[in-house]
Formats: C-alpha cells, structure tokens, sequence
C-alpha cells in the first residue's frame, strides 16, 4: 500500500471509530427504552431486546406533566436561540469593525470572559433575577440570549466576517449602506454555515439546559425536560426503561437539527470554509 492509501484508511478507521462512539450510546439508550418497565440495563450491548414494548414512552407523560414540560422547552428555544444568533452576529460585525488594536483587546477580554466557570455567576445572578422580581419566569432562561448565549459565537463571527475581502464592505459603505444594512444583506448571507454551527450549539445549550431552571424556576408547571429527566432519575429505585425513553425524548430534537444543519459541515469540509453557501 502507498503512504496516501494508508493515511487514507487511517482517517476512514478513526471516523468509523468516532462514529461508533458517538452512535453506540444512542443505541444503547434507544434499545434500553424498549425492555419491561422496571428492568435494570443489559450488561452487553442488545440490538432488540426479547421483548421488546414501547409501553415506557406512555408511561413517561403519566409519571410528570413531560407534555407540558417539552411546551416549556420549545417555547424558550424558540425565543433564545434567534436572539442569540443575531446578537452574536451583531457583536462579532462590530468588532470586526473596530481598528486592529482596540479589536485585538476586545478579544482578549471575551477570551476571558469565556473562560469564568459559570458556576462562578450563579449567586451573583440569583440576586439580580430576584431582586428585579424574575425569578421563577423564563426571564432568566432567555435574557442570557441577549449576549449571544457564550462569548465564544461572538468570537466564531469575528473570524467568520473577518474573513470577507474588506473591499466588500468598502464598496457597500460608498453605495451608501448603513452598517445595519451591510450587516444584513451582504456579511452575513455570506457566513450561513456559521450561522448554522451557531444555532446548532446554541439550541443545545438552551434545549439541556438543567441548572438554570433548577435555579429560578420554582412552578413544576414552568420546568423544562432536562428537569423531567432528573426527577426520574431520583426514583428509588430507577426505572431504567422509563427513564431512557425520557432520554430519548430529550435528546431526539437535538438530533434532528444536527442532521438538518450537517449540510454546511459538509460544505466546511470540502474546502469551501465557513463561506461557503
């Protein structure tokens, strides 16, 4: 074998090894759903359990109001993610904006910012919420949006607008476009597969999001899934069965948007970095 075909198997035999350790526990989680409510998990890896019943996934919604609790989710989701897709956009246009010094010092401020555990906040935050009277609202859940979730998507937007020819820009400022309109019409059709990456983990986050309505939310009316899955997590004992088909309640939609955004990593892949269209 050439060294090209052996650099070739190698990259194949690590991505069907990446793959398997991605994939496996989704099985394991999906075939364990299907045993006998009250069954403990198989100790080796079972493709379809003998027998197999989907009477667990019924049983979920009766155990909590699970229903009411994926309302919940989606609803915050649906707020969060679009307002932090655009405010990390807009802060990562307007840095790229800024001269290379003052741009260069920002970034190193939001490198540090990024890097404070978030745990560091929490008691900090709890006052503020309580004492402008939002705690227990989704206020809490939502208004972190506003600074782009992490300051990690406004970064990915520097790199991604700092890699637009400036004479793009340039040309738009002398047609007369706003930086508002520049912004919306021009840089940031251009950098869609970073956008996607960014809904992708913004949605994520916000979806298994469990410490932050854990925090401010006190009504098991207002809860999120990820709080579903932790009370049925505490049963004594556990009901495997039943709580792996929560998990595969949880974890579904997050799939799903992977697969409908995997488009543009395959773009990013092929060369076209994180322009391509």
């Amino acid at each position: 074998m050439t060294h090209r075909q052996v650099t070739v198997a190698f990259r194949m035999a690590m991505g069907l090894l990446v793959s398997a350790a991605m994939v496996l526990p989704l099985v394991w989680m999906i075939t364990t759903s299907l045993r006998e409510p009250g069954g403990v998990p198989p100790r080796q890896l079972e493709w379809i359990p003998d027998p197999a019943v989907w009477s667990n996934y019924p049983a979920v919604f009766d155990a909590l109001p699970v229903a009411t609790m994926a309302r919940n989710s989606v609803i915050i989701a649906a707020i969060a993610v679009p307002i932090s897709v655009l405010c990390a956009s807009w802060g990562g246009f307007a840095l790229t904006q800024l001269m290379p010094r003052a741009r260069r010092r920002i970034v190193a401020v939001t490198l540090v910012a990024a890097m404070i555990p978030v745990t560091a906040t929490w008691v900090t935050r709890f006052v503020l919420f309580s004492e402008i009277g939002l705690i227990d609202t989704w206020w809490p859940l939502v208004l972190p949006a506003l600074m782009g979730t992490s300051p990690l998507f406004a970064l990915v937007y520097v790199w991604a607008f700092a890699a637009i020819p400036r004479d793009i820009i340039d040309a738009a400022r002398l047609d007369g476009a706003s930086a508002f309109r520049t912004w919306a019409t021009i840089v940031f059709p251009m950098v869609r597969p970073t956008t996607v990456a960014v809904t992708m983990l913004t949605f994520t986050m916000h979806w298994n999001n469990f410490t932050d309505p854990l925090i401010y939310i006190q009504r098991l009316d207002r809860q999120t899934l990820p709080f579903a899955l932790s009370a049925l997590y505490q049963l004594a004992p556990t009901d495997w069965p039943l709580l792996m088909a929560a998990a595969v309640m949880l974890t579904g939609p997050a799939v799903v948007v992977f697969l409908l955004g995997q488009r543009a990593f395959i773009h990013n892949a092929r060369g076209e970095g994180w322009l391509g269209n």
